[in-house]
């Protein structure tokens, strides 16, 4: 596991290996997250990016008779 410091400016440095399982680029945006006493880093992945993940997805949504008419 690393460790990071946080500097006077309240920065931290991602390890090269986080940075290279996640892919992270220079410049790329963060979503920040406090979660039961931690802070999460989530990538910001363009939309583009998910076209495709559902494919073969069951699109077809069982209603209730009386929402039909």
């Amino acid at each position: 596991m690393d460790v990071v410091t946080v500097s006077p400016k309240y920065q931290v440095v991602i390890p090269q290996k986080v940075r290279e399982a996640l892919h992270v680029k220079p410049g790329q945006k963060m979503q920040v997250i406090a979660y039961s006493g931690k802070v999460v880093l989530i990538p910001v992945r363009p939309i583009e990016e998910a076209r495709g993940s559902l494919k073969g997805m069951d699109s077809i949504i069982e209603r209730e008779e009386e929402d039909r008419v």
